[in-house]
Formats: C-alpha cells, structure tokens, sequence
C-alpha cells in the first residue's frame, strides 16, 4: 500500500481537522497575541534611550542583573554598551534604566565606586517617576540589595572614608570615617 503523504503530514491532517466541535481548525480565524500599552511604552523607552546615549545592547538578559561598559577603539571612537534585561515590567525597567544611567552619569568618572552605583539607581527612579513608569517597593529594595552590596564590597577592599550618602547601607555596628561632600 502505498501512502499519498508521509505519517507525520496524516497524524499532523487528523489533529486539524478533529477540533472539539467536529470542525475544521484551519478555519478558525486566530487572534494575535494581546499586547498591552505599557509594553509599548517599554519599547519607546528602550528606542529612546539607545537614540539617546549613543548605547548598543550586547545582549538581552534573562536575569535581572546587567552590566555597562565602554570601549575606546584605536581611532579614538567609543562604543558604549550595555547588558541588561528588556523592559517588561517595573524590576526589568529599573535595572534597564540603571545600566544607561551608569553611561548618562559618565561611566567611571564619580569614586568610589558605591557612590556611582547610589547615583545609577538615583538617575533610574527619577527618570522611571518623570517618566510615569511604576516604583514598586520591591524595586525600592532591589536597590537596597544592590547599595548593601557595594557598600560591602567597599569594605571588604577596605575603603578609609565612606561617603556620607552611603551611610544609610552600613552593616550595622559598622564605624567609618564618613566623607563630608561629595567625590
């Protein structure tokens, strides 16, 4: 006996045409998938902010963690770029926000370094308020997971003067001489 069509073209027919009413599934108009505006607000926002700062993105992540950099070519150009999950939501947005602010506050340019993570994070909640994107309280405490953590690589690489800003991210019972001013 000879078959008009291979097995998987029959099974894949049956499985069309055997719907749960008895009629045919390719008839069926399918919806699109549903998009909401917020989503296309993310969009613009991400357009923007590469059109702004000149930034390329390496790669989307999946993690809500990323990375800035900037790279000084032979030529003297520079190509500015960034790591970081695509805005779906107030976490992603805010990590987003925080890895251009990196570049938009100069990269490398405020130390010690903890300091120009407080002012990342304080250049991403700002733009996500004028911008009229949520501040959750959970993106309120990933900023303070993330300040804890700097404060405490600071100390581990034993800092001598801690920024008076810094001083709400101490580790309790902790003593510095806090810096007066600004870095």
């Amino acid at each position: 006996m000879r078959w008009g069509l291979p097995l998987w073209d029959v099974l894949r027919l049956r499985r069309k045409t055997a719907g749960p009413t008895g009629r045919s599934l390719l008839a069926q108009p399918s919806k699109p998938p549903r998009r909401h505006a917020i989503q296309d607000r993310y969009d613009a926002l991400v357009e923007e902010m590469k059109a702004t700062w000149g930034l390329k993105v390496r790669k989307w992540r999946t993690s809500t963690s990323g990375v800035a950099w900037e790279t000084v070519w032979a030529d003297g150009t520079r190509s500015r770029m960034i790591e970081s999950p695509y805005p779906r939501g107030p976490m992603s947005c805010a990590v987003f926000l925080h890895e251009v602010g990196h570049h938009a506050i100069g990269l490398s340019t405020i130390k010690p370094r903890c300091l120009e993570e407080k002012r990342a994070w304080d250049w991403s909640l700002r733009e996500m308020k004028e911008r009229g994107f949520n501040v959750t309280s959970r993106v309120l405490a990933r900023r303070d997971d993330a300040l804890r953590y700097a404060v405490a690589k600071s100390l581990r690489r034993r800092i001598r003067r801690m920024p008076v800003e810094m001083a709400a991210w101490l580790p309790p019972g902790v003593t510095l001489e806090l810096e007066a001013g600004t870095c």
